[in-house]
């Protein structure tokens, strides 16, 4: 109980006085009373008291507390031109992400803050607006074991195209869907539009996925929508992606109910179509959508895929093995024109157990302390002699 009231007074001698008991107090003491007598009756400090004393000019206004705000900028803030860089990369990018935004500063402005700096200077000038709802319980993350392998498992999905990207002369009740496949090895991706999600649409997706994919998985995932599955208490008759899964050899996984999250890498890949594609997308017709989608398609429906590494897609876990096993046996290691800061190539470095690192680039690198020989010139001009 001591400790309790011994608490509660020190909490309570903190408390600010108000602004009358200063007017006052201060106009007692002028009066003649004793500084012991006015503290007493007022309950304040002698210090206090002192101060209050020294700021008082006959009005109440001038025992009011300043503020405490700095008058002039910290030396290390942010400058009125970095501010303004940050401005117009946001102007010209209202979607812009941190590690973005960061990136392109430190590569074409010579941004030299930390990327912490920058959350605070967009937290403080309103570019996160969240929504704070507090009394809700945080969900806790689990460890989820991705294969390594490719054909493994599938992540496969449906998402409602939003009406907002419909034209004017369609009818309102018009529907599309959008459905998607990821190997969760690569993490490629195959999406392929539909105008109703039917089990049978599911398995002519399927059939398009083994054709783009070029093998088949040895598992797939899904929902628990009756496109994908059904209550097998009350239909009799098998669902067709099921009886395609036997047909097949594959094990049909289907996730906990209400559980979006164990789909994670479908999910997140709708909500990036969401905010990256159908944001600014407007068609008229099954057709246009598919158009849209930039990708050239063969005569029996499949997507001829070039030989290159598209955005958000996986890199060819073959070849990075192999370029792996060169860095480990290299007897000497050349790498230029590149920051080192985009992964898994810049993870690269870290396997390589030779002596011999020789790093060219025009800034500065993270690796230049492991480097036996580093170059700080345009790629270009060191290596002109040599062509």
């Amino acid at each position: 109980m001591n400790i309790i009231y011994e608490n509660q007074r020190k909490s309570e001698s903190y408390l600010p006085h108000e602004l009358n008991t200063r007017y006052y107090a201060v106009l007692s003491y002028r009066n003649g009373n004793k500084a012991t007598y006015v503290c007493r009756k007022y309950h304040i400090s002698k210090a206090s008291l002192s101060r209050w004393n020294r700021k008082f000019d006959g009005t109440k206004e001038s025992l009011k507390d300043k503020s405490h705000k700095p008058l002039t900028p910290h030396p290390n803030s942010h400058t009125e031109l970095e501010l303004k860089w940050i401005n117009d990369y946001i102007r010209r990018n209202t979607h812009i992400t941190l590690c973005e935004l960061w990136y392109k500063l430190k590569l074409n402005k010579g941004y030299t803050r930390h990327p912490v700096s920058l959350y605070r200077v967009l937290k403080r000038i309103g570019y996160y607006n969240e929504i704070n709802i507090k009394g809700t319980s945080k969900y806790v993350p689990k460890k989820y074991d991705t294969p390594k392998e490719l054909g493994k498992k599938w992540q496969i999905d449906v998402k409602f195209v939003p009406k907002e990207c419909k034209a004017d002369n369609l009818p309102f009740d018009k529907k599309y869907y959008q459905y998607t496949c990821i190997d969760e090895a690569s993490r490629e991706r195959f999406i392929y539009h539909y105008e109703e999600h039917t089990p049978a649409n599911t398995v002519d997706f399927a059939y398009r996925c083994f054709l783009f994919y070029g093998y088949k998985p040895e598992e797939i995932q899904t929902d628990n929508g009756t496109e994908f599955t059904w209550n097998q208490d009350k239909m009799k008759t098998i669902h067709p992606l099921q009886q395609l899964c036997i047909n097949e050899n594959i094990y049909h996984h289907k996730i906990r109910p209400r559980t979006p999250r164990h789909n994670g890498k479908v999910e997140r890949s709708h909500r990036n179509d969401n905010e990256r594609f159908y944001n600014y997308l407007k068609f008229y017709s099954l057709e246009d959508i598919l158009a849209m989608d930039g990708v050239p398609h063969c005569e029996c429906g499949g997507i001829i895929k070039p030989d290159v590494v598209l955005y958000e897609e996986g890199l060819d876990m073959p070849l990075m093995e192999r370029a792996i096993s060169y860095i480990r046996d290299a007897d000497l290691l050349i790498i230029g024109g590149t920051s080192l800061v985009v992964y898994p190539a810049a993870g690269l470095i870290d396997y390589y157990q030779g002596d011999k690192l020789v790093l060219i680039n025009k800034d500065k690198t993270s690796k230049d302390n492991r480097a036996n020989l580093i170059l700080h010139e345009p790629i270009g001009e060191v290596l002109k002699p040599l062509a």
